[in-house]
């Protein structure tokens, strides 16, 4: 009885314990269910999480022929993928985040509810690694014209490494942090 209390919501044992109080226009209450936000946001937190994990992975891949272009070309063809992926990778890492986040505070099990709560720390993590890693370099490669370098740009080769090895950690967790979710939507299931 005591677990059966604990999972319930007190003000009316039966619903499930989703269910918050809504209070009327006329002082009663009834129960309002959250199940119809999670037929949303699973399917919004699945696809953009992949999207972002898929936006990496093309990072990932593309990180190694990078580093062997030559310096005009390198900082050209960064500051052209840059430009594609800025508006789109930060859309969706954040929403992705966000709707994890919901469901970690909404979601009908408890097992499901820790899922994307682990989900919502990867994605964090994601953002941190990116706010502070591959950003300020992204913001720096901005600045270069590919055409008149700094003298000392060859030297500079560890930037392009360091970028790429932050990258790695960053796609890591966007990764699992997918794969958490796609978790999280069999114990749902």
């Amino acid at each position: 009885m005591l677990e059966t209390a604990a999972r319930r919501w007190p003000l009316d044992a039966g619903r499930p314990w989703t269910a918050v109080p809504v209070w009327t226009a006329d002082g009663g209450q009834h129960a309002m269910d959250w199940d119809w936000l999670t037929h949303v946001l699973v399917p919004v937190a699945a696809i953009t999480g992949g999207m972002a994990a898929g936006g990496m992975m093309i990072a990932v891949l593309g990180a190694p022929l990078l580093l062997t272009l030559p310096p005009q070309r390198y900082v050209a063809l960064h500051q052209l993928l840059v430009t594609r992926f800025d508006p789109f990778m930060p859309i969706c890492i954040l929403v992705a985040l966000a709707t994890n986040l919901a469901l970690a505070l909404t979601a009908s099990r408890a097992a499901a509810q820790a899922l994307y709560a682990v989900a919502v720390l990867l994605l964090a993590a994601t953002v941190y690694v990116s706010l502070t890693r591959n950003v300020p370099i992204n913001k720096w490669l901005k600045t270069l014209d590919p055409e008149a370098l700094p003298p000392d740009f060859d030297r500079l080769l560890h930037r392009r490494v360091r970028w790429r090895n932050w990258n790695l950690v960053r796609a890591s967790f966007t990764l699992v942090a997918l794969a958490v979710n796609g978790t999280a939507i069999g114990v749902l299931l």
